[in-house]
Order: C-alpha cells, then sequence, then structure tokens
C-alpha cells in the first residue's frame, strides 16, 4: 500500500492576506500540519499551491517526505473548491490512499494521522472523517428539532450523540474519490479528536484562539 498526504493551499485568501504562511505560533501556518504529515507513517506528503512564495516556504522546512506540486489556475481560482484540487490531483498522480488534509488545522497531530489511518485500513469503510463527538440537542431557525423528539427527550447518558466534521482531515482510496468525484465515499468511519480541534483558521481573531489552545 502506497499512502499518501495531499495539502492544498492556494496564495490568494480573502478573510487574511497570505494566510496560508501566516505566523501561527511562530511558524507559518502550513508549517504544523505538513509537520504533522511528515512525521506520521504516510509514505509521501505533496503540498499543492499556485503560490512560489507558499513553495519557497514549504520547502524550506527541509522536510524529506514532502513534495510541493503545482496546482492549476483552474484549481486556483476563487470559485474552485479544495475538493477540485484533489480531483486534480488523483487525476495525475499514482497512489492507493490519501489523507487529505486541511492546512487551517494545525492542531491536526501525527498520531491523530496515524491512528486514523490504521483504522481505515482495517475496516470495511471506503472513508474515513476527523470529527468530535457532540451531544447537544440541535433545532432549525424554523424551531423544529432536527436530531431528537422533545416529547421522548432522551438522557444524555443514555444517547450515542452525533458527530461534527472537524475539517482536519478526510481519509479514502484514490479508486473511490474518482469514481464518487467527492472526497467522501460512503459506508464513512470516524476519528474521533479533541474538541479544541473544532477551531480552524479561517478568521484572524481565529489565530488568536488556536495560538492560545497550542499553549
Amino acid at each position: 500500500m502506497y499512502n499518501v498526504a495531499f495539502i492544498p493551499v492556494r496564495k490568494g485568501s480573502k478573510s487574511i492576506l497570505n494566510k496560508n504562511i501566516s505566523p501561527v505560533n511562530d511558524k507559518p501556518l502550513i508549517y504544523w500540519t505538513t509537520l504533522a504529515a511528515q512525521v506520521s507513517n504516510l509514505d509521501k506528503v505533496y503540498v499543492s499551491t499556485d503560490g512560489d512564495e507558499i513553495k519557497k516556504v514549504v520547502e524550506d522546512f527541509g522536510f524529506s517526505k514532502v513534495e510541493v506540486i503545482p496546482r492549476s489556475e483552474y484549481s486556483s481560482s476563487d470559485m474552485a473548491s479544495s475538493e477540485t484540487a484533489l480531483l486534480e490531483f488523483c487525476e495525475n498522480y499514482k497512489f492507493d490512499n490519501v489523507v487529505f488534509l486541511q492546512a487551517t488545522s494545525p492542531l491536526t497531530t501525527a498520531v491523530d494521522i496515524n491512528c486514523a489511518l490504521e483504522k481505515y485500513l482495517k475496516s470495511d469503510k471506503k472513508s474515513l472523517i476527523s470529527a468530535v463527538k457532540r451531544s447537544q440537542f440541535i433545532w432549525d431557525v424554523n424551531g423544529n428539532p432536527l436530531n431528537y423528539n422533545p416529547q421522548n427527550r432522551p438522557r444524555r447518558q443514555d444517547w450515542d450523540g452525533y458527530y461534527i466534521e472537524n475539517g482536519a482531515f478526510y481519509i479514502s482510496s484514490r479508486e473511490n474519490i474518482l469514481k464518487s468525484q467527492c472526497r467522501i465515499t460512503p459506508p464513512v468511519d470516524f476519528w474521533e479528536m479533541k474538541d479544541k480541534t473544532l477551531f480552524e483558521v479561517d478568521n484572524p481573531e481565529d489565530i488568536n484562539i488556536i495560538e492560545r489552545l497550542f499553549n
């Protein structure tokens, strides 16, 4: 089995200028996810970018497993999703399974990656999603309960709860991604992470929160 990481990073960012190389805990944001992948059991780490400055920053880390690869103009546009970059990668590179990592989730660790990948490889599920488990009761904006019956309100200790995607990573095979044209192919499994991993770097104030969580 040849298992790889894929980390897409665009040079453009609406919320934070040069977000992916902005300092977070004294290192560029992209450093933390790349480091976790580098020290994990993965065979190779691909960082896909359209930015020359990002390319230089990542290459200067000196990580032996990491290769910076180009991201096309189409998959780098403001309208393109990271899904587009993942599909482009799957079409152009050969591997068995991919851990699709998000640079905006710097609290991801190599332990998370290794344990999640091991769980995925041992299961019969087609995809694995990193997530946080919660047990709150949820309502929509129109006042309708979404995940329980108020007339048969369960005790929290008797209820399995639900999972929230934390956006840290997704694991799937190249074959399934190309077939479904999506990062997730049902049936799915989950790798449960700590509550703090729900925080991602999307806005300037998120950096302060993440740095507190680091420390």
